[in-house]
């Protein structure tokens, strides 16, 4: 992986300096922009492909970078007059999306042209599949509806836009904190202090913890305290209570629209598109799953209990149960005892700088692709990295993606990708080049050490450069088929592929350091670190079939006042076997954002589409080599390259040359079948 100074392809650079004003023009340029294209669609006589559907496409080629630019600055600006406008421009972009979807007279045009089933037959397989999905989509907005019907659908689209708007907002500027003593954080390492906030309070020195996953995940592993960690989880889990009812609205809407299109819920009306296709598909998965995984949960849960009766029983306390603040602390210590291996001795080998580098060239090595950091470029904050992206062989320009991957006041607190601008062909047949941010909120560097990695950290690396270079490597003639147009439940499969690489021992060793004195990681420590693998691997999925099961009680029901608060509460209970400790837990839906973030009915396309990456990895990169040019040029053709412009069924089978199994699946998370 080479670096060099800023000299990008001719057109290749995006500006994301935006003032509140420009992004206010910017709406308003693509707002017009978007009318004009319409209504032309809309006075056709004679609609064909070219007159109609093409024009529709055209125009979100040529106006998607830009609206995702000033959206997107809602999740990293450090200016909150550039968040406030960029949220603002969220909320009209999705107002005129949601009309568009509703004119009558596009639809009738669009229709005309698929109902052309000779025209339809002569166009190319993907402005065949644009017509279909394009089509489908106007009818799925309420296009069959009659007119009164239609503007009700509308003002629940446009209010469901309103309230995503909100709830995220509230979550990126809703980080809580409570001041501790070193005493209190007990069991938390030197590294975790330095640099901390700190106040004197009667007489003694107190450490500010905030929500944030650097300073909340840490302390909830490792704090010995009980109290401690109940009063952080607590505090985190009464973030944001104004998101409950704006997510008890949500569920309400969504059930009213799915019934005023002639489904019975939510549910069955998103997962019509899926590769699931019904809710009982996605029930009886989840269930089988939650079955199977008991019988390691059991034995997972006795260990953990014997742990924490111990503890009681040295400080001569009775043994109360096992509640919420307690399962990352005793899985880590249960799993640090049984394999001599802990976090804070695996994070000593993965300083970012290197393992950034090992895993971008894991990703070079298997896409036949070359990155090069651009130095000094014009970004939106100093801690962004950009690289470009060329050809291995011939050098030819691809795309390029940034990394703003440590948290700070006011960005987006999780980790995820953000498409920026889709690969499309321009109309003189050249190619517009993909661009893609990855946000994430690693632990910083601190004044004795650079920024240290978990293994999980590096797991997370691992699967969201999966999703960047999905969208770097999608080649397609239309940008309606990038990244977010693939199939919910089989988007996360590249990315949960690429974890694989992380537990593999001649792959770590390639990157995995001592941050101070550069010695490769030991073999002794891999063998380790891979043996406690499958480590509450019972618990673990537990808690992800919660996540699956619990949108699906508040989506596929025909009760349009189910109570999100309880019902989440319940489940986590039911399901984790981890007690929510009386009040705990009162808003732990509120900072859900999946639920109003695009996986609504969605969620349990993680643990899905894992059948799919644990089959591709087993069945090709495993037998064929991680390293096979070869399997890695086959997984970009069939896999990546098609993005949204072929069902993921279709490019798995391509890939593996049969249907997918879920054999290695089952294996993967302890549960050999």
């Amino acid at each position: 992986m080479a670096s060099r100074a800023q000299h990008l392809v001719k057109g290749a650079v995006l500006n994301f300096s935006r003032t509140p004003a420009q992004i206010s023009a910017a709406v308003r340029s693509i707002i017009s922009r978007g009318k004009e294209v319409q209504n032309a669609v809309a006075s056709q006589t004679t609609p064909t492909f070219s007159n109609s559907v093409a024009p529709l496409a055209k125009c979100e080629n040529e106006h998607g970078a830009d609206s995702a630019i000033i959206t997107f600055l809602q999740n990293v600006s450090t200016d909150k007059q550039v968040r406030d406008a960029s949220s603002k421009a969220e909320q009209d972009l999705g107002a005129f999306r949601i009309e568009s979807m509703m004119r009558q007279d596009v639809y009738r045009s669009v229709r005309s042209v698929f109902d052309n089933k000779t025209e339809l037959a002569n166009l190319d397989p993907e402005d065949r599949r644009l017509v279909e999905k394009l089509e489908l989509q106007y009818r799925r907005n309420g296009l069959a509806l009659g007119e009164e019907q239609r503007k009700k659908l509308g003002e629940i689209r446009k209010r469901l836009s309103e309230i995503s708007i909100a709830f995220a907002r509230n979550i990126n500027e809703g980080d809580e904190s409570i001041w501790l003593t070193r005493d209190e954080l007990e069991g938390l390492p030197d590294d975790y202090f330095e640099g901390r906030k700190t106040d004197i309070a009667q007489g003694a020195e107190r450490y500010l913890v905030t929500t944030k996953y650097p300073d909340l995940g840490p302390a909830m592993q490792l704090a010995k305290r009980e109290d401690t960690r109940k009063r952080l989880l607590t505090t985190a889990e009464s973030r944001c209570p104004e998101n409950i009812p704006l997510l008890q609205e949500a569920v309400k809407l969504r059930l009213e629209a799915a019934q005023l299109l002639g489904y019975s819920t939510h549910a069955e009306f998103v997962l019509e598109a899926s590769m699931a296709k019904t809710p009982q598909a996605v029930l009886e998965f989840e269930g089988d799953l939650r079955e199977r995984l008991s019988v390691l949960a059991d034995r997972e849960i006795r260990e953990i209990e014997d742990l924490k009766k111990a503890d009681r029983a040295s400080a001569g306390q009775q043994f109360d149960g096992l509640f919420g603040w307690d399962y990352r602390y005793y899985s880590n210590l249960l799993k640090e005892r049984k394999h001599n291996i802990s976090d804070e001795e695996v994070k000593q080998y993965f300083p970012m700088k290197e393992v950034t580098r090992g895993v971008l060239d894991i990703y070079q090595k298997m896409l036949g692709l070359r990155f090069e950091k651009v130095e000094s470029p014009s970004v939106w904050h100093p801690d962004v990295d950009m690289y470009e992206v060329l050809e291995a062989e011939g050098g030819q320009f691809v795309g390029h993606f940034y990394l703003d991957l440590f948290p700070r006041e006011g960005k987006y607190n999780h980790a995820c990708v953000n498409p920026i601008r889709s690969s499309f062909t321009r109309p003189d047949g050249s190619r517009e080049y993909p661009v893609a941010v990855m946000l994430a909120n690693f632990p910083k560097p601190t004044p004795s050490a650079p920024a240290l990695l978990k293994h999980d950290d590096v797991l997370t690396l691992l699967h969201e450069f999966g999703h960047i270079f999905h969208h770097i490597c999608t080649e397609t003639k239309w940008s309606h088929f990038q990244l977010e147009s693939v199939q919910m439940d089989f988007v996360e499969a590249p990315s949960q592929l690429l974890e694989n690489w992380g537990w593999e021992p001649s792959v770590l060793r390639q990157f995995a350091v001592h941050h101070r004195t550069g010695e490769p990681i030991p073999a002794e420590l891999v063998n380790r670190l891979v043996a406690a693998q499958n480590e509450g691997a019972g618990l673990f999925n537990l808690r992800q079939v919660f996540f699956g099961l619990f949108d699906m009680a508040i989506h596929n029901t025909t009760e349009s006042n189910v109570d999100v608060k309880a019902t989440y509460n319940r489940l986590r209970e039911d399901i984790t076997r981890f007690s929510n400790g009386g009040g705990l837990g009162a808003c732990g839906a509120a900072t859900f954002g999946h639920m109003v973030g695009g996986y609504d009915a969605g969620y349990y396309g993680y643990l899905w589409a894992k059948v799919f990456s644990s089959d591709m990895y087993a069945s090709r990169f495993l037998r064929d080599g991680v390293a096979n040019p070869d399997t890695g040029r086959d997984y970009r053709r069939e896999i990546l390259l098609p993005g949204g412009s072929r069902d993921g069924a279709a490019g798995l089978e391509a890939f593996l040359g049969r249907s997918p199994s879920n054999a290695a699946f089952m294996k993967s998370i302890g549960l050999d079948q």
